[in-house]
C-alpha cells in the first residue's frame, strides 16, 4: 500500500471523487450531502491523498484547513474492490498526522447516519472521534451528524 498526494488529473482519482459524490446524494436526504467535487477538492487549503494497493487506486481522503486550529477530513471513500481491508484506517492516520504537523489542535468532520454510514461511523470512533456541535456552516439534523478529534 502507497499513500501519496492525489493526483488530481488522474482519471482513476476524478471517477472515485465523482462516485464518492454520487453516493453521498443518493444516500442522504436532499439538502444534506457536502460531499465536495473536483473543484472543491482542488480549492486552496484542501490537501487531497491517494491509496494505491496492487497497482490500483484502492483510496482517497482529504483534509479541508479551516483556520490555525481546525481542520477538516473530507472526501474519505475506499474503492469498494478494497473494503474491509484497513486502508481507510491507514489513510486517516495520515490526515490525522498531517492535521498535527500543520499544528492544528482539532479534526472534525460532518457525516450522515443511518445503515450506509456505520462503517466510517466506527472508524472514526475507533479513532478517537467523538459526537460534538455543528462547526463551519453544518447544521444539526436528524440526519447530520459532527465528530471531533482533539489533537494535543
Amino acid at each position: 500500500m502507497r499513500i501519496g498526494i492525489a493526483d488530481l488529473a488522474d482519471p482513476q482519482v476524478q471517477a472515485l471523487i465523482a462516485f464518492h459524490q454520487r453516493s453521498m446524494v443518493e444516500g442522504s436526504p436532499p439538502g444534506h450531502s457536502f460531499a465536495l467535487d473536483l473543484s472543491g477538492l482542488q480549492a486552496e487549503g484542501v490537501t487531497v491523498w491517494a491509496v494505491h494497493a496492487e497497482g490500483q487506486l484502492a483510496a482517497i481522503g482529504a483534509m479541508k484547513r479551516l483556520d490555525d486550529a481546525r481542520g477538516e477530513v473530507k472526501s474519505m471513500r475506499t474503492h469498494p474492490d478494497f473494503l474491509r481491508r484497513g486502508i481507510a484506517a491507514a489513510l486517516l492516520e495520515t490526515i490525522i498526522d498531517h492535521a498535527r504537523g500543520q499544528g492544528l489542535k482539532v479534526l472534525s468532520l460532518e457525516t450522515g447516519s443511518g445503515p450506509a454510514f456505520e462503517p466510517a461511523l466506527a472508524l472514526y470512533r475507533k479513532r478517537g472521534f467523538k459526537n460534538g456541535e455543528a462547526f463551519a456552516d453544518y447544521t444539526l439534523t436528524d440526519f447530520n451528524q459532527c465528530l471531533h478529534l482533539a489533537l494535543d
